[in-house]
């Protein structure tokens, strides 16, 4: 019987394949569009990955001409990193905040730590189009190993976890949008329990939050972490059906991961040919500078990786979109208006489905 790959080369292996599966489906949406960047990196203190990034050249406001269309996306981003190396103690003390699977004494040398995921988001141009945002990712912190210990040896894993979700961020409301999104990843999450999308859309509403705004990032979607085969803070119920073995977690990121696709793209169809105003671009700026806030104050995953030796800042970094727009005191936003109705769902998230 062949030998059962270590979780961290199957992760791997399935990131790249859906790396490549989301950049091509986007690339085919907008055959007319340049290609995404294709661009591998190597990380000095171990590891690598690679970045594919949609970006158009810089538009300085003059009149596009007929025979160039706009592209359906301003920027966008499908990263992979598979990184290993030591955890200083600040992110250790970061990280221990948030994951109670981390029951690890400090040590002032750190800790060895390995961490595969993929990241995206994805800025549509047109104000109609919603920007997207996903996430998947696996984590192991193991055992220092010894001096006289064979490099090729296995370390010890002390704790391992996976973590991810997915969320929608409109600037204009369409009902219709928001439950298809929420329908595809509800859909996804039944299939290995009933309380995990209850469970991880509250969380999602939880953790994209502005305090400074008193509104949420987006119309929601999936938030979770630290699901590993010990209990959950999250999911106290033991006689409920949810994914507990290292497989079983591995599968459900897998129906999650695979699921972004039909969640998202029908609605990108759809919107990114609408007519807009400058007014609608004007209030999409508005509700980008609200995105800005929240991946730049509040972010774990920006803080953490800010906090990482040998960050890249470009991935990192790669989140913001390509313009956002802060106005003092702006009117626009007002009850009664279009662009009251998202900002009414934003303050109190909605059931969808």
């Amino acid at each position: 019987m062949a030998a059962v790959k270590p979780m961290r080369q199957r992760v791997e292996e399935y990131i790249n394949k859906l790396q490549e599966e989301i950049v091509v489906a986007f690339e085919k949406l907008d055959p007319n569009a340049p290609l995404f960047k294709r661009d591998s990196w190597i990380r000095a203190q171990g590891g690598s990955g690679k970045s594919c990034v949609f970006a158009v050249p810089h538009d300085d406001g003059a009149t596009v001409a007929h025979n160039q269309p706009r592209s359906v996306l301003e920027k966008a981003g499908v990263n992979i990193s598979v990184v290993h190396g030591t955890l200083p103690p600040p992110a250790i003390k970061q990280m221990r905040a948030d994951h109670t699977s981390m029951p690890l004494p400090d040590r002032p040398e750190g800790l060895p730590f390995f961490a595969a995921g993929i990241s995206l988001v994805v800025h549509p141009r047109n104000p109609h189009a919603p920007t997207v945002h996903a996430n998947y990712r696996y984590f192991e912190i193991t055992e220092p190993k010894k001096a006289d210990q064979p490099d090729e040896e296995e370390s010890e894993v002390l704790a391992w976890w996976f973590g991810g979700g997915s969320d929608l961020t409109p600037s204009y409301l369409y009902e219709e949008d928001a439950v298809h999104f929420h329908s595809t990843i509800k859909a996804a999450c039944d299939k290995h329990g009933p309380q995990l999308y209850p469970t991880f859309k509250k969380w999602c509403d939880e953790y994209f939050y502005i305090p400074h705004r008193g509104e949420c990032r987006g119309v929601g979607g999936l938030f979770f972490d630290d699901l590993n085969s010990g209990d959950h803070a999250r999911l106290p119920n033991p006689d409920v059906k949810r994914p507990k073995t290292p497989d079983e977690i591995f599968a459900f990121i897998q129906e999650l991961g695979n699921a972004f696709i039909p969640s998202y793209l029908p609605i990108l169809k759809i919107r990114a040919p609408m007519p807009h105003t400058p007014h609608q671009r004007r209030w999409q700026l508005l509700r980008r500078g609200r995105y800005v806030e929240f991946n730049l104050v509040y972010d774990r995953g920006t803080k953490f990786g800010l906090m990482t030796p040998g960050a890249r800042i470009e991935s990192i970094l790669m989140s913001l979109p390509e313009t956002a727009r802060w106005e003092y005191m702006t009117e626009l936003g007002e009850e009664g208006t279009e662009e009251g109705k998202v900002i009414a769902v934003l303050k109190e998230p909605r059931t969808w489905v």
